[in-house]
């Protein structure tokens, strides 16, 4: 009887929940459903996975084969066709199949750690709520520009004459109809990669909320064993979000750097011809793919760099806490160190220069001091405890155990650059 109550307990909480009204994600969720990505029922399952076919894999076939105008002008040309419509339809398979399995194993509202906010602040609810709403911005700002340029590139390449397709009798029906779907596949492909990336970006977003809200214990009296909670708390989340992004991550890092390494390489050899017409749109997807990539790498790296400031945080309250232990003792002796004396003026020169480091800085990563008035409750044994634990057990994003730090991405960046220069040694002759 317990383990049937038990059991129906743990489905209750794992059950999706409707969207409605006053919920925070319905006007997400509509405008997955417009984006043909919902997948909440059968019906929009089985339309999400007809358009991701077509646009995917159908169009950009038709478009390869029966567009591509092998027999045209040299300006119309398109050599690097092949390279721009595999590199798209991959990044754009593993997202949507990435996207698809995160909806369908966790919901929408779990996934994105809804279902927990109710365990939060209020500041903390109220700015997750706010970066959810400008995650539709961030996704606008990075796919309109690239959207603009290949909207112009197509409607020049099919107004200038580069093909005439027959197949709905009328020349100029036919090529409007041919150019709107290459563009609505292309904006498809990307939009879905974009997605997963800024959806990435959204869920360290809150962690780094959490992380914020969670350095303000070392500014009140509280006890290490709350502290500790908290912080395992979010280690927890960190480790699930590791988790679950892991294999998009690593396998949009390998496509996005063999799409590089193939451009590359084609565009470098000797009977290479270049020209904003003929490789001016491997370019730009080129930059569309880095652009996603450094959304992933960025958000993992601050969220990282985040999490393990908190050691450094620790360690300088535990600090302040010990000094102020000892300060009344050295105040009763009969000559004052310069220390006991001197420490209001510099406490006050000191918060002169914290002017000119701005606004970028916040409670994980400024350099004050912190008042350890309220600590006389806690004994050095604890609180050095504490600081140990954090030496020892650092949060952050993952990788199959790989931490996605800053010297991580420098390593990343390095081995690229490597191979990058390898390529260009080998086909240029540089070295």
């Amino acid at each position: 009887m317990e383990e049937a109550k038990a059991s129906l307990i743990k489905r209750n909480r794992f059950s999706r929940t409707a969207s409605h009204t006053h919920d925070e994600l319905h006007s997400f969720r509509t405008w997955l459903q417009w984006m043909c990505v919902d997948q909440s029922n059968i019906y929009t399952a089985t339309l999400s996975w007809l358009i991701f076919i077509i646009f995917t894999f159908i169009v950009p076939s038709l478009s390869h084969f029966y567009l591509a105008c092998s027999d045209c002008d040299n300006r119309h040309a398109r050599p690097y066709d092949t390279l721009v419509q595999l590199s798209l339809s991959s990044v754009a398979t593993l997202s949507f199949v990435s996207l698809s399995q995160f909806v369908r194993v966790y919901g929408l509202r779990r996934f994105l750690f809804f279902d927990k906010l109710c365990d939060e602040s209020e500041i903390v609810r109220k700015g997750y709520t706010d970066q959810l709403n400008r995650s539709l911005k961030i996704l606008s700002i990075f796919v309109l520009p690239c959207f603009a340029a290949e909207s112009a590139y197509k409607i020049w390449w099919y107004t200038s004459g580069a093909t005439a397709i027959p197949f709905l009798g009328n020349v100029i029906v036919s090529d409007t109809f041919a150019c709107v779907l290459e563009l609505c596949s292309w904006l498809y492909r990307t939009v879905v990669f974009f997605l997963v990336c800024v959806l990435f970006r959204l869920i360290c977003c809150l962690q780094i909320l959490r992380l914020q809200d969670f350095a303000q214990v070392f500014q009140v009296d509280s006890d290490v064993e709350s502290v500790l909670r908290e912080h395992l708390r979010i280690r927890r989340h960190l480790k699930i979000i590791s988790h679950r992004y892991r294999v998009f991550i690593l396998l949009a890092l390998i496509l996005v750097t063999v799409s590089q390494l193939a451009s590359l390489l084609n565009t470098t050899r000797s009977s290479a011809e270049l020209s904003i017409f003929k490789s001016g749109e491997l370019a730009l997807v080129s930059v569309s793919l880095l652009a996603g990539l450094m959304i992933l790498l960025r958000s993992a790296t601050r969220i990282t760099h985040k999490a393990q400031g908190v050691t450094c945080l620790a360690a300088k309250w535990h600090v302040c806490a010990t000094i102020d232990a000892f300060e009344p003792l050295e105040a009763d002796t009969e000559t004052p160190t310069v220390g006991v004396v001197g420490d209001p003026v510099f406490h006050e020169a000191s918060s002169s220069d914290y002017d000119d480091v701005g606004s970028e800085e916040d409670e994980l990563d400024n350099c004050k001091l912190i008042p350890a008035y309220a600590y006389s409750t806690i004994s050095f044994q604890k609180r050095q405890a504490l600081v140990t634990y954090f030496e020892n057990n650092r949060a952050g994003i993952t990788v199959f155990g790989f931490m996605l730090d800053r010297t991580s991405i420098h390593t990343i960046v390095t081995i690229e650059m490597s191979l990058v220069l390898w390529l260009l040694g080998k086909t240029i002759g540089i070295s």
